[in-house]
């Protein structure tokens, strides 16, 4: 499903609004901005092979805007990754921009605002690419995202976390779009056929919490993790990290009635905390059953802790090549700037500070890169080969905690994740045969991730932290791939960015202050 893919010749069109609203998603009601005024945002259809256009308008009124698509390759349209101040400057309020690329995977993701922390405020839906499965099924349950909630806008918390000594509490988790609380709200429900096995797609496309999720009485076959087809596991639950999702089948052989969906976070002690934290449900309803709240009891142990999933086995096999990794260290600081307490994560020594007015793909165009410190960036220059990387967090750093690790551009070969210590250099401890295969994985505590990827795709690609506060804070890089290859459509980057300077120059006439990464 990488190498080769079909060309149905169907071009697939959506044309999306995003603006200002409000909403209440579990009673409380706070501003929101939403695609096309719903929540979540519609989601994207689509079948392998087919081409994709999707027309953006922004009618924000203070915010830029630009969607980038988690987990789709963009092989060869680097410049359609939607992520600001990399492959693009933002899309003005009263400007549109049309996304094209081809789906060259299949399976399950969603896509995003990559403009500061936009997306948790709602700019944010499903990705549902029909392709193969390896096992049958006879019945599509479509998307469930899961997201942790914030009654205060995003952009005040985030401004707060950048001199806090701790991450923000969470004040809910929304399934699907929705929960209860002390407010209102309501629990979502998923209708289930007596005798039919049903496909589920599982995605947290949340901010801050890890989610543990499991379902009265039916057990999950796991067929799919990230965009990858995985040979088929049964598990009674599932540990999912912001940014990962998980295909799942369901049989549903039991008694017509309700049953609750249990979602937990990771505790708090190694993610954030939430409120609602073990009050996390939504229902599941067979056809025929009473509209009634689930009387049914845990028939599994839920998933604790913020940990990958440890069992899966790639469907196509790939032997990676055994060689040396390239060490990258993360650092956690608290830096005293002007005399305030400054939160700032480190990859080697500088966190990354980039300006979305001036993307890395313009800069590869008229001056070759010459990029600074603080824009993070690590060059790959041969074709095709393998490349080895280490991220390393300090064991003996108190601030550690795990991180989701996302990288645009590829998926990536997970060779090891280990927490509590440091790499010791043991290439062949390494899992080389057939290992884990997706776009996002955790690293965990005190630890390392070690992972590898292909040069096959020219371009700017970041890698980051997917907690939108830690990328705030400077979790991130840019792989710099092929620079020379670089084809992208320049024309269509330097008119988005004209119109951009033009608004930002007038609506910022003493001085535009946001020149940092954006999610």
């Amino acid at each position: 499903m990488d190498a080769e893919w079909p060309d149905t010749g169907n071009t697939v069109k959506y044309t999306w609004e995003v603006s200002n609203t409000t909403g209440e998603p579990d009673g409380f009601k706070r501003i929101m901005m939403l695609v096309n005024g719903q929540y979540p945002g519609p989601t994207l259809y689509a079948n392998w092979g087919d081409n994709i256009e999707v027309t953006v308008t922004n009618n924000l009124e203070s915010n830029g805007t630009g969607i980038h698509w988690h987990g789709l390759r963009q092989l060869g349209t680097n410049d359609e990754d939607g992520t600001a101040g990399v492959t693009e400057c933002p899309i003005p309020p009263g400007s549109s921009r049309t996304y094209r690329f081809k789906a060259t995977q299949y399976g399950t993701s969603w896509w995003h605002s990559h403009y500061s922390v936009q997306y948790s405020e709602g700019v944010v839906g499903a990705i549902v690419i029909h392709g193969p499965s390896t096992r049958n099924w006879d019945i599509d349950l479509g998307p469930l995202p899961f997201t942790d909630w914030f009654h205060t806008p995003m952009f005040t918390v985030n401004a707060a976390t950048l001199h806090a000594n701790g991450p923000p509490t969470a004040d809910n988790m929304l399934v699907n779009g929705t929960m209860v609380s002390e407010f209102g709200g309501g629990y979502g429900v998923t209708t289930l056929q007596k005798g039919k096995t049903h496909l589920l797609r599982l995605m947290n496309n949340g901010i801050n919490n890890w989610v543990n999720v499991a379902l009265d009485g039916h057990p999950f076959t796991v067929v799919a993790a990230d965009f990858n087809p995985i040979v088929p596991y049964s598990a009674n639950s599932l540990s999912i990290a912001v940014g990962q999702r998980y295909d799942v089948i369901i049989n549903a052989n039991q008694t017509v009635g309700n049953y609750w969906l249990r979602v937990d976070t990771g505790g708090g002690a190694c993610d954030g905390p939430n409120l609602m934290q073990g009050k996390i449900r939504s229902i599941f309803r067979y056809e025929g059953a009473n509209e009634d709240i689930p009387g049914s009891e845990a028939s599994a142990q839920l998933s604790t802790g913020c940990d990958d999933e440890k069992n899966l086995i790639p469907w196509v096999r790939t032997k990676v090549p055994q060689t040396t990794p390239t060490e990258m260290e993360v650092k956690f600081s608290n830096t005293v700037v002007d005399g305030t307490n400054l939160v700032q994560w480190f990859i080697g020594d500088s966190p990354m500070h980039i300006n979305i007015s001036n993307p890395s793909i313009q800069q590869i165009s008229y001056n070759g890169g010459n990029f600074t410190t603080t824009e993070n960036t690590y060059s790959i220059g041969q074709a095709n080969e393998f490349q080895y990387w280490v991220i390393q967090q300090d064991p003996a750093n108190l601030a550690a905690v795990p991180h989701p690790i996302h990288l645009h551009g590829h998926d990536f070969y997970v060779l090891a994740q280990e927490s509590d210590r440091t790499w010791d250099g043991d290439i062949s401890s390494l899992q080389m045969d057939n290992p884990p295969r997706r776009d996002t994985a955790t690293l965990p505590t005190k630890g390392y991730l070690v992972l590898a990827f292909e040069s096959d795709n020219p371009g700017l690609w970041l890698m980051h932290c997917h907690i939108p506060f830690h990328l705030s804070q400077g979790f991130g890089i840019q792989f710099v791939e092929r620079a020379f290859d670089i084809t992208s459509n320049l024309d269509n980057v330097n008119g988005g960015c004209a119109d951009w300077h033009e608004w930002r120059d007038e609506y910022y006439p003493f001085g535009y202050s946001e020149g940092d990464i954006s999610m």
